[in-house]
């Protein structure tokens, strides 16, 4: 078996048409990656052993693979299985995905046509797309839902991730939500706070969000918010080098309450206060509704 520069690192980026994945590899190229894009699977042990045969000078490769067929995914398998009996090289599968009504709004909003229904309506090409790649988005070590990313958002959210390879640091993404809005496609974890008193029924929070002072205070002063907390916290440093030892580089954990506003929000900012001084972990908050309703 061949030995390999000890940073080398293989990304294998795909996921659904239109979710991002030209953004996610010019993140990429922006962090040094070597970048080669719509590549057939069949070629990846060929860069593997490029990586290993250039001694450390290409240490980190980034692939698009557009997978449109059965036979690409077959073959991505099988490349994948040879790189894990041929090379001490590490991999992993970056998946980006978004809603069915997101990625029609992007068809419409740049005339484009599916790459699957070239005749027909986005949304049957979706369909189809989404089906094929069922199993791939099984594979994966990491998802990523772009449905309410900007691409300055996205790009910072792949830039946090990867920056923090050689550090061998887990990336926790906690995304506060509103279930009315719909949970997160690629968080790990969901957690429902819907059972906290709201300050929604409060008159002079319900305009404010849990980022307000008075909003945090409001939800943080009960007995069950603290004992909700202590068992959480517990649990999610349990969790954490468990993910870790399985190679488990990034952790997206939802904290859903009924608009995303106000509970949710502030259970959030107090993960990241409490959790952001780890040496072991990079945390990252998010608030995807936390505004919605003044749009």
């Amino acid at each position: 078996m061949e030995e390999n520069h000890p940073l080398a690192k293989l990304v294998i980026i795909t996921g659904m048409s239109g979710a991002g994945k030209t953004i996610a590899v010019q993140s990429l190229e922006d962090l040094g990656f070597f970048c080669v894009d719509n590549l057939p699977p069949v070629l990846i042990p060929k860069f593997a052993e490029l990586i290993v045969q250039s001694m450390g000078k290409i240490g980190k490769v980034a692939l698009v693979i557009d997978l449109r067929g059965r036979e690409f995914f077959t073959a991505l398998q099988e490349s994948l299985r040879y790189i894990q009996e041929n090379y001490t090289l590490s991999y992993e599968i970056l998946f980006l995905d978004a809603t069915d009504a997101t990625l029609v709004q992007r068809y419409k909003e740049s005339r484009r046509r599916h790459p699957l229904a070239p005749e027909g309506a986005p949304l049957e090409g979706i369909g189809l797309e989404r089906k094929l790649l069922e199993e791939l988005k099984g594979l994966a070590t990491q998802v990523i839902d772009t449905s309410s990313l900007k691409p300055l958002q996205l790009k910072e959210r792949i830039s946090s991730r990867f920056t923090n390879l050689e550090a061998n640091r887990i990336s926790i993404n906690v995304i506060s939500f509103g279930f009315k809005y719909g949970v997160p496609i690629d968080a790990d974890l969901i957690f429902d706070v819907r059972f906290l008193p709201n300050p929604h029924y409060v008159e002079q929070l319900r305009p404010q969000t849990g980022q307000n002072q008075d909003v945090y205070d409001y939800v943080m002063k009960w007995p069950e918010t603290q004992e909700f907390l202590s068992k959480l916290l517990d649990m999610l440093n349990f969790l954490m080098p468990q993910y870790t030892k399985e190679g488990k580089s990034q952790v997206v954990v939802g904290i859903g309450c009924t608009g995303g506003k106000h509970r949710s929000v502030a259970i959030a900012e107090y993960l990241g206060k409490i959790m952001g001084n780890s040496e072991t972990e990079t945390v990252r908050v998010s608030h995807r509704d936390a505004e919605r309703d003044r749009v």
